[in-house]
Parts: structure tokens; sequence; C-alpha cells
């Protein structure tokens, strides 16, 4: 499938970046096992295009980590469609690693690859992302302590967001918020932002 000019827009100036990293994920990606087999075809109406609505929501030059971030999504699209972000992608595997180096090498873009698990991570973020990791209640057990007080943690969920959100105990002080976001010829996506309290 190629991406639409629509797709494309939210990528002003990273155009031909976006491509050559969707290319990369229907090759190298698949060869690698970081994506599916079957997922050729669908780069972008399933994986990229899931990521876009989350970059329309995150504030100005903050940090920003992509936990368990596989094979870069979102993290990779994030800092594609918003370059004044500092990101950060963490991945706990190496061949998933080396797969994330290579990707910023070729794109030429300006992000951090962290090996190593959530929890170990000592850096904080203003957001930390995660797309396909765990429940939302694990999500928090991992990430909270890279979170300082006003940063938060989005979470990029399924239709059965609003659910998960009701059976997840929040840390004391922080709220959670599900943001249902509508971008025009993309499908609604929903993202569960946790606030930690200032």
């Amino acid at each position: 499938m190629k991406p639409s000019p629509e797709l494309l827009a939210h990528f002003p100036g990273w155009e031909e970046q976006i491509q050559r990293y969707a290319e990369l994920l229907s090759s190298t990606g698949i060869e690698r096992g970081l994506i599916g087999p079957k997922e050729g075809d669908r780069i972008w109406e399933r994986h990229i295009a899931n990521c876009i609505p989350i970059t329309t929501i995150i504030p100005n030059g903050v940090r920003v980590a992509d936990i368990g971030s596989g094979a870069g999504l979102p993290g990779i699209v994030i800092a594609l469609a918003r370059p004044d972000l500092k990101v950060s992608l963490i991945e706990p595997l190496q061949r998933r690693v080396d797969f994330l180096n290579e990707v910023v090498a070729e794109l030429g873009i300006d992000v951090e690859v962290i090996r190593g698990r959530a929890e170990r991570v000592k850096k904080q973020f203003e957001i930390v992302t995660a797309r396909a990791v765990a429940p939302l209640e694990k999500l928090i057990q991992i990430s909270w302590h890279m979170i300082p007080r006003g940063g938060c943690l989005m979470a990029i969920k399924g239709e059965s967001a609003a659910d998960e959100i009701s059976s997840t105990t929040l840390k004391k002080g922080s709220t959670a918020q599900l943001h249902e976001i509508s971008l025009p010829n993309l499908p609604i996506a929903r993202v569960i932002e946790v606030k930690k309290g200032a």
C-alpha cells in the first residue's frame, strides 16, 4: 500500500524518511521477525496510521520515552512527525535494539536507543509512550519512576480502553483520561493518558 498524501502530510519535511521507515519495516522488520509475515501490506494502515494520532497530543519540546519500542512503534513515528521532541526508544531485546539503531542511522534522526527494561532506566521523561506492551496497570508499575511530577504515561490502546481504565488502580494523586482522537482519513484512535500529580 502506498501512503496517501493525507498520511504524509503528518510528516512535513520528513516524507522521504517515513516512507523509508515503512520500507524497512516491511523488509528487514519482517525478515528479522519484528513484524508478522502477513503485515507487509498493512504497514501504513495498521501500524503507522495507528501511531499518528498520539503525535497530535504531546506537548511541545518535551522528552519522550517509548518503552518496549520493538520495531520503533510509536517512537520512530513520533520522532518523524514531531522533530521538536527529544525521543528515546527503550527496548530490552538486542535484535530489536540492533534494528532500531540501523533505522535511526539510516533515517538520519536524532533519537536515542537505550537497551534495557523500563524498570531499570534511571532517566526521566515528561512523556512515556507504549503500544501493545502490557495492560495499563503493568505499564504504570514499570514506568512510573521515569515520569516526573506533572508528566504522564500515554498508552495507545484498542476498543476496550475505557474498561482498562476502570479496572486499573491508579497511584495516589494521579488521574487517567481517555483521548478518542479523530483525524481526517484515519480510524479513531484511543490513547489513555495517566498524569502524575504535581
